[in-house]
């Protein structure tokens, strides 16, 4: 049995074909989803685009925040921060490296608060404190209302402005009270309870401006969910801004998305009747769940194929080929700037040798050097012209008539100074000079003898 009928005779695929494969699989199966962790490896490109890697104690995900999103971050991310990243899955295909493309990413003080938030809303749910069912219907016609909220914010000025214009004729009552910090949730628990017991109240509106998740999570205490949901008299929730959402939204027996929208709501079932918006009320909600569901899941069918046609899929791509080129660019230029800086110091030290002062300095020791030999030698020389003098002069000294004379000779000479070398030749006169080594003297001619 041969390979092919063992594993099969299916056409073999190119590395960028099976990369391509597991890049769609996982794009298109895995979806946007948030991520906790601690950054690590943090790096910012000259680009724009942030590096880092999301790690527990178990695992790590490598991580990508392109120029776009990195621009919108309040605060600067850095090495052992606990964050939570918002992000799609997507695969790198040069390297088939997968990693999270970060759309958003809060740091860790929110990411605890957003948990929070999700465990008591799942816990509150199970219990049925946001049923439908529990929720009790607005009043038509609410003749009493009381506001809960703080009376210098611009929440309740808003509130009231839009009541007067729509034309609300009623009565309203301001039951003030703390709506952020410390406190906070206490004070609206006891406001609730207050206005529960007054009895003559047909409707209770909670509500502050907009604000971040810590400035509004006083609304999202459990002790004020459960206060708005066992209140007697109908709860409207409105806090925020359009895009907040709390536990107490949940509770309420409806949310406004402002307190603005809140005083619309009010003041337009003002104008309605009752069993109207009733019934289109739950036609609607069904209809837009049903419409929601039915979109959503079209959506993410579209939206995972439109992924792999995006063109900012593939600007993103291109965004990682163009930071891998540069990084690799800076590697050559940098090597070729350390390159050319060696060829530099060693030009300038060859340069060095052939500068006139560096010559001059060579000359000059070359020239000590050759002086110092030519006294050498002529020294040398000298001691040895004297000791050959010497030696000759030892010589000459030996064979001098002084020399001679020292021995016990003497030279006899006649007056005229001529030298007598034999007895015939001593004149006849009465003396002859006899020169001895330490002097001479005059000798008389015995004439009787001779």
């Amino acid at each position: 049995m041969n390979f092919l009928d063992q594993f099969g005779d299916e056409e073999a695929l190119t590395v960028s074909e099976y990369t391509r494969r597991i890049k769609t699989l996982l794009e298109t199966g895995i979806g946007p989803s948030w991520i906790n962790g601690e950054v690590s490896n943090f790096r910012r490109q000259s680009s724009g685009h942030l590096y880092f890697t999301l790690k527990d104690q178990d695992a790590q995900l490598p991580c990508v925040m392109f120029r776009g999103n990195a621009s919108s971050l309040s605060f600067d991310p850095e090495d052992g921060l606990e964050a939570l990243a918002f992000g799609e899955i997507s695969v790198y295909e040069p390297y088939g490296r997968y990693q999270l493309v970060v759309r958003a990413l809060v740091e860790s003080g929110a990411g605890k608060l957003h948990r929070e938030f999700e465990r008591l809303k799942k816990k509150l749910q199970q219990e049925g404190l946001f049923d439908k069912d529990s929720k009790k219907s607005l009043p038509l016609l609410p003749r009493a209302i009381a506001i809960i909220t703080s009376p210098t914010g611009a929440a309740v000025q808003d509130f009231i402005r839009i009541l007067k214009r729509r034309g609300w004729r009623g009565r309203l009552i301001l039951i003030p009270c703390k709506v952020q910090g410390q406190g906070a949730a206490d004070e609206i628990v006891n406001s609730l309870q207050l206005a529960d017991t007054l009895g003559f109240l047909d409707l209770i509106v909670v509500g502050r401006g907009g604000g971040s998740l810590e400035d509004l999570w006083c609304f999202n205490e459990e002790k004020v969910v459960r206060a708005i949901h066992d209140s007697g008299t109908p709860v409207i929730s409105a806090v925020g801004h359009e895009i907040d959402f709390t536990l107490s939204d949940f509770a309420a027996d409806a949310r406004a998305e402002t307190p603005s929208a809140a005083a619309e709501l009010i003041s337009s079932a003002f104008l309605e009747s009752e069993q109207t918006i009733s019934e289109i009320q739950e036609r609607v909600q069904a209809c837009v769940d049903w419409k929601i569901q039915e979109l959503r899941q079209s959506f993410t069918s579209v939206a995972a194929k439109l992924s792999l046609l995006s063109p900012r899929a593939t600007v993103e791509t291109s965004y990682l080929k163009l930071d891998d080129i540069a990084n690799r660019l800076n590697s050559g230029v940098s090597a070729v700037f350390h390159r050319k800086s060696r060829n530099l110091a060693s030009s300038h030290a060859r340069f060095n040798l052939l500068q006139p002062s560096y010559a001059i300095a060579s000359s000059k020791d070359t020239l000590n050097n050759l002086n110092h030999r030519i006294h050498g030698v002529a020294d040398k020389a000298l001691a040895e012209v004297k000791s050959c003098l010497s030696q000759r002069k030892a010589k000459l000294e030996a064979l001098s008539p002084q020399a001679t004379l020292k021995r016990g000779y003497a030279l006899f000479s006649d007056e005229a100074g001529r030298p007598i070398c034999r007895a015939e030749d001593v004149p006849e006169s009465d003396s002859v000079e006899a020169t001895f080594h330490d002097g001479s003297v005059w000798l008389r001619k015995d004439l009787e003898s001779s």
